[in-house]
């Protein structure tokens, strides 16, 4: 494929937002089947659908020379797609040149196996989701996940030197009452934690208003134990994050529902179509698969200034008796 020379036009939205953070889905599929996340029997793409490893570096190349800081690999679960240790080690060699940060979010089923490759690559920093603790708990959340492969993966990121973020999704009568226990294992563990509102995104086959769960009363509830004091830690992601009393835990919240974080939104995803959404909670999309087959980097170009144009001003989630989900697409496919 021709490479083209990057566009000296900054990322910047049309309501004024700097671009700094992508977010690249590496694949659909996953090995677990979390509830609130998708359905229980799911139907991935197709392999001839999906970006390749090496167009996936292209276009990674081609955001960090229009001014992308940081990347985030996700899926699906990314550490599932194989030889996802080569896109790693090619992303990560903008480090230091142009990229600060090369981060991952996964599910820990297989981080025992990546964690030491990961740090080699450049990741410092992982967010691991977890979403309890309990054995039995983890498999009926999961659909059949086995808690103790995460924890072994747990052990093995720390060992390895990588820093970890524990999200939880806080889901009323499923783990409300392990979301203290969790900050206070976590405060043990030396990791952060951060608490996520359920989001209405594709049909999981159950419905999410009999589980969804405010942040603003978690946090209430917390700081009867533990006051919260708001801090401006930042990691380039929609979290808010605060100091607990007597912790050395950071506690962050994401609050698409109670507490919209739109307006200073930096981020943009790319799915592993190579589809490019500026919204997680919008349909409109940006097809950049189909112009880097047919006319490679060049084509790409002003692709991405129109999906800068197309960005909302919020997203349009929603939750409560009749409300369906805000887009047809599970969380999988855009990527979390």
């Amino acid at each position: 494929m021709a490479n083209a020379a990057p566009s000296s036009a900054p990322l910047v939205d049309g309501l004024g937002r700097r671009i700094s953070y992508l977010r690249i889905s590496v694949t659909d599929r996953c090995d677990l089947r979390c509830r609130y996340c998708m359905a229980e029997r799911m139907q991935f793409l197709p392999k001839n659908e999906v970006l390749t490893l090496e167009e996936i570096a292209l276009l990674a190349d081609l955001f960090v020379a229009r001014g992308i800081r940081r990347i985030r690999l996700t899926g699906g679960e990314p550490l599932v797609r194989r030889d996802i240790g080569d896109l790693i080690r090619r992303i990560g060699r903008h480090l230091g040149q142009g990229l600060d940060e090369l981060t991952l979010t996964t599910n820990g089923t297989r981080l025992a196996t990546h964690a030491d490759d990961l740090f080699d690559a450049g990741v410092r920093r992982i967010n691991v989701s977890l979403d309890s603790r309990d054995p039995d708990r983890f498999a009926h959340v999961t659909r059949g996940g086995k808690l103790d492969q995460v924890l072994a993966g747990l052990d093995a990121a720390r060992a390895a030197g990588l820093a970890v973020k524990i999200n939880m999704v806080a889901l009323k009568g499923v783990n409300d009452d392990e979301i203290l226990p969790m900050l206070r294992w976590c405060d043990t563990q030396g990791f952060d934690l951060t608490l996520i509102e359920t989001m209405p995104l594709g049909d999981t086959g159950e419905d999410r208003t009999d589980h969804y769960l405010p942040l603003t009363h978690v946090a209430d509830a917390i700081g009867a134990h533990h006051p919260l004091t708001p801090i401006a830690h930042r990691t380039g992601g929609p979290a808010r994050y605060h100091a607990v009393e007597g912790m050395g835990v950071r506690l962050g919240l994401i609050t698409p529902l109670t507490r919209n974080f739109c307006a200073d939104c930096n981020r943009i995803r790319m799915t592993c179509e190579g589809k490019i959404f500026m919204c997680l909670g919008h349909e409109d999309h940006v097809d950049f698969k189909t112009a880097l087959r047919d006319g490679g980097l060049p084509a790409v170009q002003p692709l991405i200034d129109r999906a800068l144009r197309l960005k909302p001003a919020a997203h349009d989630f929603r939750i409560g008796a009749g409300e369906g989900a805000a887009t047809h697409r599970h969380m999988s496919v855009t990527g979390g």
